[in-house]
C-alpha cells in the first residue's frame, strides 16, 4: 500500500499556499539557482544574469509601438470558439477617434492615445474574417473574434542526409 501520510499535500497546504509571498519565492528561486550554478560561473552569467529577462506574470501582449509612445493596458485571451481582446480605456473620447482592424492573427489599433499611435496585438490563434464584435462597458473595450478551425493538414516529408 502507498504510504499516503508522506504525501507533501495535506490539510494544511491551502493555507501555506495563501500565506506565499511573491518576494519570498522569487529569494528562494535565487538561493536555489545560486547553490545550482558553483560561484566561479557568476563572471560567465550567473543565475542573476539567466532570471533577469524573467519579469513578473503581466496579463496581455507586449506591445511592438514605437519607442516613446504610451503603451495600453490590452489583454487576450481564447475560449474554444473565440479570441477576446481587452483594451482598457482611460478617455471615453478615444472611442470616436479608434480605428480597429484585424488579420488572421493580430489586431491593429490605431489613434489611441494620440492620433498618430499603431499598436499591434498578435493573437493566440487565427480568426475569420467576419462575425467580430466589440463592445465598450465600464472603460473596457472588448473585442470578440470568431476562431478559424484549420483542418487542412499538409505532410512534410522527412529524408535522411548522409
Amino acid at each position: 500500500m502507498f504510504p499516503w501520510n508522506l504525501f507533501p499535500f495535506n490539510k494544511d497546504m491551502k493555507k501555506t499556499m495563501q500565506q506565499l509571498k511573491p518576494d519570498e519565492i522569487d529569494k528562494y528561486v535565487q538561493n536555489m539557482m545560486g547553490q545550482l550554478f558553483p560561484q566561479s560561473t557568476q563572471g560567465m552569467g550567473g543565475p542573476q544574469n539567466m532570471m533577469q529577462g524573467f519579469s513578473p506574470f503581466q496579463q496581455g501582449n507586449p506591445d511592438p509601438s514605437p519607442p516613446g509612445s504610451s503603451k495600453l493596458d490590452t489583454s487576450v485571451y481564447e475560449t474554444h470558439d473565440y479570441v477576446f481582446v481587452r483594451i482598457g480605456i482611460k478617455d471615453e473620447s478615444w472611442l470616436k477617434q479608434l480605428k480597429l482592424y484585424h488579420t488572421s492573427n493580430q489586431i491593429i489599433l490605431e489613434h489611441i492615445p494620440e492620433f498618430e499611435n499603431k499598436h499591434t496585438i498578435t493573437l493566440p490563434a487565427i480568426v475569420k474574417r467576419k462575425g467580430s464584435s466589440a463592445s465598450f462597458k465600464d472603460s473596457m473595450l472588448e473585442v470578440r473574434i470568431p476562431k478559424n478551425i484549420d483542418m487542412q493538414f499538409s505532410e512534410i516529408e522527412v529524408t535522411e542526409i548522409l
